[in-house]
């Protein structure tokens, strides 16, 4: 007898298992797609490199040895002989600040190549460094892989020495060397790529300036040809991509709002864009719905300069300047690539490894523990009432591509976490599933606080990562989470609150035009404690009680305590004489004296050609042993000094050269250019010639100084 169909289901679901019936019903549920990708997506690669979020590129080559930013290609292969290079030391710095890769540079702008290679003679092989037998690359690679960390090169395509830099033939040198590295210390994360490209060198001897096009002469699209052939997995970093872009100043800074897609301009309208763009600040916040996929690098140096300076020394940016810069960079869908110096020894300096190692700690106690975990977490709609694919649990689990999704309709959800008490922290984490693209553009953060929602943050870009820093900690047991604004669905990865653990305020140094330091905190503090000598202060130091004078100048560095011997990180700043007394001569203009009013937001215009410059009379004979220059701080760079010559006189009439050379990379690092004189000097009076500017027509000098014996 054959039963009706209708009854034979009926009798067939009868007998499936309690588990069946359920995937029965919610059949259509575990048929829901997923969402849809939106715009141009990731790369293998570049998904890859944005996991890595932090990474240190390290400068050691003649350069550390010239006490220069960019040597000019005529120093001797026997300056370069570290006595103690050890990379594994350096490594192991950049390791214990949570770095998770380092970026080698090969060869800086000098050309001297730090591996032994077929390609020119002013190469490791040539210098006394392990008679000749020395290759620092490969010390590098192989202090990596014991450290398991990640390897980057960087390959300077400007060469300041080599005689055919500018010419058809230099390219198939550069194409060589890249080869080189390539075939030989590989593998790599990354193949580094900046736009310093043309100028004045040695050149072989030629000693002249060498223009090129810098956007066409290396022909990329080829050239990077060699990348992808020999190094798949490295993500190429150029100024305008193509896998990661420069995020346009050396600040370490990414936008409020960072999209992590591009569209680059051209310098030369109808030209394609390419690496060595001459626009600045030209990617900071990315372009909405870009035509590529191009996170942005955040490149910011450790010390002022990115090669190691004793004059430097004490200088260093602090743990949580650190942490600050990771907020600003990796907490906007960014990466950190922090700069690293090792000294003339071949090591980083002691002060550098105790401010990444107090770095790293900070990181990881901050995020150590994520409260949302074993929260309650409750949506206001999930895509296709799917939660074993697209539910909220997806938020607090340890894959970065699980995710919590919505309807394609729906773009506006909210998210509630019951934490079932109150919990106190200081940090909102967010993520996307960047496979599926960068989709939210806005989103608010509340909290139950006194019997209702009150907003503690918002913010814009999510991406692959954003970390909201509150000004205050926020005590509360429920949290929730509007998504404010996207054109899609929303895919989103990752949710956590974190505790930034309590440090106290760092005392920040002042002095006025006559010399008076003043010493202060943010916070209340049990003390404050100062040198003046450039030792590193303690306990024992001098409390700070009042302003005290300071008219010579010297070194001042302030620490605040509390309760035993907590303490903040120190604070260090370098004062010149006090300019009181100081006049300029045989100035007409007076608003020349803006070079010597101590304030840095005024500035003074020379107009070029300056043959006579700048010239100060200091009222008294001093012993000189450093000059200073401030550029403009106003992010403009007309009027730029980046060449110059210093002249001293005991007289006003007779004059002696002391210094002249460049403030290399002043461009993209317009600090402080702090220049060490041969040896130190006594005069009354100086010079300052600017020799050349960035662009524009007159000189501009925003403070002139000395640092005194």
């Amino acid at each position: 007898m054959y039963l009706p169909i209708g009854l034979k289901t009926n009798k067939m679901i009868k007998r499936l298992t309690l588990s069946a019936q359920l995937l029965l019903a919610t059949g259509l549920a575990f048929s829901q797609p997923a969402p849809k990708p939106y715009g141009v997506l990731p790369s293998a690669r570049q998904i890859k490199w944005q996991e890595t979020e932090m990474y240190c590129i390290v400068h050691f080559s003649m350069a550390t040895f010239d006490d220069k930013e960019w040597g000019y290609g005529d120093e001797p292969n026997s300056m370069f002989n570290p006595s103690s290079f050890n990379a594994l030391q350096i490594v192991s710095a950049a390791k214990a600040g949570g770095f998770k890769g380092i970026v080698v540079v090969a060869k800086h702008h000098d050309g001297f190549c730090l591996w032994p290679t077929k390609t020119t003679a002013h190469n490791i092989s040539q210098s006394p460094y392990k008679n000749g037998k020395g290759d620092v690359v490969k010390e590098y690679q192989e202090a990596c892989k014991q450290l398991n960390m990640k390897l980057g090169l960087y390959c300077s395509p400007w060469d300041r020495n080599n005689a055919n830099y500018g010419k058809p033939e230099y390219l198939q040198i550069y194409r060589a060397q890249l080869k080189e590295l390539y075939s030989n210390y590989g593998p790599l994360f990354m193949s580094w790529h900046d736009g310093a490209n043309g100028g004045d060198g040695f050149y072989g001897g030629a000693r002249e300036t060498r223009k090129i096009d810098r956007t066409t002469y290396y022909d990329w699209k080829n050239t990077w040809g060699i990348t992808r052939s020999m190094q798949p997995t490295a993500a190429i970093f150029g100024d305008a991509g193509p896998d990661v872009r420069w995020v346009g100043n050396e600040e370490g800074n990414a936008g409020e709002t960072s999209w992590e897609t591009y569209t680059p301009e051209p310098s030369v309208p109808g030209q394609q864009p390419s690496n060595g763009e001459v626009k600045y600040w030209l990617g900071v916040e990315g372009t909405r719905n870009g035509k590529y996929w191009m996170p942005a690098e955040c490149d910011v140096p450790l010390r002022n300069g990115w090669f190691y300076h004793e004059a430097q020394d004490g200088q260093s940016k602090s743990a949580y300047k650190l942490l600050d810069l990771y907020y600003k960079s990796v907490g906007r869908a960014a990466c950190l690539d922090l700069g690293l110096s090792p000294n003339k020894k071949g090591l980083i300096a002691a002060e550098d490894q105790q401010i990444l190692k107090e770095f790293g700690q900070i990181l990881k106690q901050t995020f150590a523990v994520n409260l949302a975990k074993g929260a309650t977490l409750t949506a206001s709609n999930v895509r296709g009432k799917n939660q074993a694919q697209y539910g909220v649990n997806h938020l607090t689990d340890n894959d970065r591509y699980s995710y919590w999704a919505t309807d394609d309709k729906v773009t506006e959800p909210q998210l509630v976490i019951d934490m079932h008490k109150p919990n106190t922290f200081n940090v909102i984490r967010l993520r996307e599933n960047i496979k599926l693209g960068q989709r939210i553009e806005g989103v608010a953060v509340d909290a139950w606080q006194n019997n209702k929602w009150e907003t503690i943050a918002t913010a814009t870009s999510i991406g692959a990562n954003r970390l909201i820093r509150l000004p205050q900690n926020i005590t509360a047991a429920k949290v929730r989470l509007r998504i404010t604004a996207a054109p899609v669905s929303i895919a989103l990865s990752d949710f956590g609150l974190f505790k930034e653990p309590v440090h106290l305020s760092v005392p920040q140094i002042s002095r006025t035009a006559a010399g008076e330091v003043s010493l202060a905190t943010e916070a209340p503090v049990r003390s404050i404690h100062y040198t003046t000598d450039g030792q590193a202060p303690t306990l024992s130091s001098p409390v700070y009680q009042h302003p005290f004078m300071l008219p010579v100048g010297g070194t001042v560095k302030a620490i605040s305590y509390e309760s035993g011997d907590k303490h903040s990180e120190i604070k260090s700043v370098q004062f010149g004489p006090v300019k009181v007394g100081w006049h300029i001569v045989g100035a007409d203009d007076k608003s020349l004296a803006k070079a010597i009013d101590d304030d840095v937001n005024t500035f003074a215009e020379l107009s070029l050609p300056a043959t006579e410059g700048l010239i100060v009379d200091m009222g008294q004979t001093t012993t000189i042993k450093q000059f200073t220059y401030q550029s403009r701080t106003d992010k403009h760079t007309d009027g730029m000094v980046d060449a110059y010559e210093f002249y001293y006189s005991a007289d006003g009439t007779n004059w002696t050269k002391a210094a002249s050379g460049e403030f290399a990379n002043i461009k993209s690092n317009p600090v402080l250019q702090v220049v060490s004189l041969s040896a130190p000097l006594s005069a009354r009076y100086f010079k300052f010639i600017p020799k050349h500017i960035i662009q524009g027509n007159k000189a501009e000098i925003a403070e002139i100084g000395i640092i005194a014996l």
